[in-house]
């Protein structure tokens, strides 16, 4: 047992030293507490303390991807992962089942190159069911992978790669892919597979893979949250000890190609915007130089300020969007970098200075400003990774990858030190050596010996479930400013971050009252400059800070959002107030922005989902609602091009009043102490009368109608039912809620289980009901194959129709619904910014303040009378309205056959092509 004393940020210990803009972060200052364990069959175990919510993650790394694939068996990996959650020999159903029932948050399981994890985040108190329902897949799976299960997760597998490819810029990771690697490498195929190698693989290559990597020595668990290290180090062992070590996984070399010369490749797609993208390969992750590339790639493209961003996007305005990023993989990389050419742009010019800045790179290497400005923004997200136990980023994730691909679970703090370190003499050597050549290095070890430990585990049933702890809510302070303005604080001790949120009852709703895109076009320039700092210098502060400012907003609410550490917080508050408080709207942003917002509306209408999302308002609430316009905020291009920066100050001037808002705060803050830096700073806001908005009845005069967009050469149709329910508060939500769950709102959902896990047409199936504070769209949401276009909305028609009939919610399913959302609670707020964002709710739907301390109870209360209750008064199938966007000429000869009162085309902005066609009766005959 090797134990290394490391958690908490001692960073508190000289920041008080120094200005809140002059942090330095160390690494030696970034620590995690974990024991190790390596039970002797091979299995590795690291544990973490964190007490501060009655959690715990498990994850699960296998040191298997899809580099251990052979030519034409590509795919396996990911197959396999997706396998892994269908049950196992004694505990034969669906993973995700026995998941939600406990509580469980966070939960999946994903695949790369090099790795395949699970993962999960439940209550301590379900903590033996899940070791019990991982180890019994590690050890005991085989029994129950048939032929029916691989058709079936084939079919998933293969449609979540149609859903990927349909997209724009889908196809870029396949050809990057066989550019960058040559025939026969370990990176030379996508994790994801070939179509034909996933037909072709076979119930024995199956099985053989699993025999082949799933054992234990291949493996590690990190389990972190309200756990004590020996007791789980018994735990498992009760649980994994027996299972056996695996055959030896011989690792393969470090494999850096060779790119020699330069190589061109034209591809088509269906995109708005060229794209024009270069790559080179590196050194493989965790490596010195593999995290100069991380820096790299920051001073290029992270932030307004990057070199990138400001010279092709702000300053000649080419481009619409730039990126670049160290892909690292582990036994070799690649760095990309690509941009986006704006319509009308011309596509050489962009290659010519895209190159021409990295090469300037090359020559020279970074300022000090820049370096230094990217290893605080590097540092920031490091150490916000840290508040959460689980996901990506998280506590037992961090120590998972450092054990698997490095042996030794504190590698980061090396990762951390090369950050630290680096020079910028040192980032042009890595450019100047890299970026124009490759190389390759060797290294080997010995296998160990392993052996296996008996178990007394009785495996004919699922462990019991502890006793539960209940999640407590924060409880709320309030406050008012002299000027009108609501505070509203949930104080939260120990977490190193500080959220807020300035809310104003304004949104995309106010469009109704201006031109659509207005809200949109006002809230992004509100952040692009003050009376006295311009854009870059606001993104500069705020790296310099380690804190993150937004903002935005949705059909009711404008915000301006901040997530900073409790260190810098006088001074995020100052820069935070003066956002708010002295906008210029400086007419060359206005340009900029206005050009991209254009281009965001072109994006839309060319990706399927946003293309129905567009349109959905104004067919369920017709052209004179508040709601009307397209659900992104974005408006028509039409109306965006007719906006004046006046428009955008008078947005502005008129709902953005102190009287008009509230600001909500959660982290470890005094109200008294907040008030008083509040009232210096956003106290000064001058209060005035706000526009009421009147809301008419929606009249929409149709039901049953399918609206078609047609996208030619789709492979997928997006399937959108919906219709209007009542407002928020009208029914009971936490009723409504759970109904959701049931019908289409979790993965086990009625929904789901039928479109995707039953008939495999499609990725993923769901149901949920829409934001907003008046009356809210109830929508089925279904990606499916395009042959199975019209089979899939008998479906869904037929789920709605059973749901209010001879199918109603059942007790069972109830029960499932509710302990699971009970049993999650606790990780639900395990952050600040997700405590923040109940605050949000609570303020936005005028909830009482208790709603979320007495949450618990009113979901245990719920009865199968009060979900009936709710199931009659919301699930109405005819009124549902259909859209679909797809390839017309593959479906619609089905579609006719459908029973619509009439099928009507339109194009991506909502505007009748033909008017509406009546569909023939039942008894009439079509010629």
């Amino acid at each position: 047992m090797k134990k290394v004393l490391i958690f908490f940020l001692c960073t508190f210990l000289y920041v008080q030293e120094q200005q809140a803009q002059n942090f330095e972060f160390k690494a030696d200052d970034i620590n995690i507490d974990y024991e190790r364990f390596v039970l002797p069959n091979g299995l590795t175990l690291l544990v973490h303390e964190d007490h501060k919510a009655p959690i715990a993650a498990v994850n699960v790394w296998y040191h298997v991807g899809s580099k251990n694939e052979k030519e034409g068996k590509s795919g396996f990996a990911h197959l396999f992962e997706h396998l892994m959650f269908n049950g196992s020999e004694n505990y034969d159903d669906d993973y995700f089942q026995v998941i939600e029932r406990i509580g469980g948050t966070d939960v999946n399981g994903t695949t790369n190159s090099d790795r395949t994890n699970y993962f999960q985040n439940v209550p301590v108190s379900a903590l033996d069911q899940v070791l019990f329902l991982e180890s019994d897949r590690m050890g005991h799976l085989l029994g129950v992978v048939d032929q029916e299960l691989l058709d079936e997760q084939r079919g998933v597998v293969q449609n979540e790669k149609r859903q990927g490819e349909n997209q724009p810029y889908g196809q870029e990771r396949n050809y990057l892919t066989k550019a960058m690697y040559p025939e026969g490498h370990p990176y030379s195929w996508t994790v994801i597979g070939e179509m034909e190698d996933l037909n072709a693989a076979s119930l024995e290559d199956v099985q053989h893979w699993f025999q082949s990597y799933y054992g234990a020595a291949n493996a590690v668990i990190a389990i972190a949250g309200d756990v004590d290290p020996e007791e789980i180090h018994k735990k498992v062992i009760e649980y994994f000890g027996d299972i056996p070590a695996g055959p030896t996984v011989e690792r393969q070399e470090v494999n850096i190609p060779v790119h020699n010369g330069d190589t061109y490749q034209v591809y088509q797609d269906r995109v708005p915007e060229t794209r024009v993208l270069f790559a080179w390969n590196t050194p493989p992750y965790g490596s010195r130089e593999d995290l100069h590339f991380d820096l790299i790639s920051a001073i290029l493209s992270s932030g307004k300020n990057s070199r990138l961003y400001k010279k092709l996007v702000y300053e000649d305005q080419i481009v619409s969007n730039v990126y670049a990023y160290q892909a690292s993989s582990e036994i070799s990389s690649v760095f990309v970098t690509f941009a986006n050419v704006k319509p009308g742009e011309d596509m050489e010019e962009v290659r010519e200075k895209l190159l021409a800045e990295i090469d300037t790179f090359i020559k020279n290497g970074p300022t000090e400003a820049e370096l230094k400005r990217v290893k605080a923004e590097y540092f920031s997200g490091f150490i916000k990774g840290l508040e959460r136990i689980g996901g990506f980023g998280g506590i037992s994730d961090i120590l998972a990858s450092n054990e698997t691909y490095h042996g030794d679970a504190s590698y980061y703090k090396d990762q951390l030190k090369f950050v630290e370190d680096a020079s910028a003499a040192d980032l042009k050597a890595t450019a100047q050596k890299w970026l124009t050549r490759g190389k390759h290095t060797l290294i080997c070890t010995p296998f160990p010996e392993y052996t296996v430990t008996p178990s007394t585990i009785d495996r004919s049933k699922l462990p019991p479930l502890g006793s539960p702890k209940t999640a407590k809510f924060p409880e709320l302070e309030r406050a008012k400013l002299s000027n009108g303005m609501n505070i509203v604080l949930a104080k939260r001790q120990g977490v190193p971050t500080v959220v807020m949120d300035l809310m104003f009852d304004a949104g995309y709703k106010t469009d109704y009252l201006a031109t659509p895109g207005t809200a949109s076009l006002a809230m992004n320039l509100l952040d692009e400059g003050t009376k006295d700092m311009n854009s870059l210098q606001i993104n500069e502060k705020l790296q310099l800070l380690g804190a993150r400012l937004y903002t935005g907003s949705d059909l009711d609410i404008s915000r301006v959002g901040m997530n900073t550490l409790k260190q810098s917080l006088d001074g995020s508050l100052d820069l935070f107030a003066d956002v708010v408080l002295n906008p210029a709207f400086p007419q060359k942003e206005f340009d900029r922005l206005k050009a991209e917002q254009i281009n965001n509306i072109k994006r839309e209408k060319s990706q399927p989902v946003s293309m129905a999302l567009r349109v959905i308002n104004k067919y369920l609430y017709g052209e004179d609602h508040p709601y009307s316009n397209p659900y992104s905020g974005t408006g028509y291009e039409n109306t965006v091009e007719k906006l004046t920066r006046a428009d955008v100050q008078k947005f502005y001037d008129t709902w953005m009043k102190p009287n008009n808002a509230t600001l909500i705060v959660t982290g470890d803050v005094e109200m008294s102490e907040l008030k008083a830096k509040l009232e210096k700073s956003l106290g000064k806001m001058k209060k005035g009368d706000v526009p009421t908005i009147t809301y008419s009845k929606p009249k929409t005069g149709t039901k049953n109608t399918l609206y078609l967009m047609n996208r030619p050469e789709s492979q997928q149709s997006v399937i959108i039912g919906g219709y209007l329910t009542e407002k928020y508060g009208d029914v009971s939500e936490i009723a409504l809620e759970q109904m959701v769950n049931v019908l289409g709102g979790e993965f086990t959902s009625r929904i789901n289980m039928n479109l995707r896990e039953d008939k495999h047409w499609a990725y993923g199936a769901f149901g949920f009901v829409m934001d907003a504070q008046q009356e809210r769209p109830f929508v089925v949401y279904a990606p499916v194959q395009t042959d199975k276009t019209s089979e899939s909305i008998l479906e869904l028609k037929k789920e709605l129709a059973e749901f209010v009939s001879t199918r109603p919610v059942t007790k069972e399913e109830l029960e499932k619904v509710k302990n699971n959302q009970i049993l999650a609670l606790p990780g639900q707020w395990e952050t600040n910014s997700s405590v923040n964002n109940s605050l949000y709710d609570l303020v936005k739907y005028d909830l009482p303040d208790d709603y979320y301390q007495s949450y618990d109870t009113n979901v245990r209360n719920l009865s199968l009378s009060d979900m009936k209750e709710v199931s009659n008064k919301m699930v109405k199938p005819e009124a549902v309205n259909w859209f679909m966007v797809g390839d017309r000429a593959k479906v619609a000869d089905k579609l006719d056959q459908l029973g619509f009162d009439a099928i009507i085309e339109i194009d991506a902005d909502g505007n009748m092509i033909t008017p509406p066609i009546k569909t023939p009766a039942k008894d009439e005959v079509k010629n």
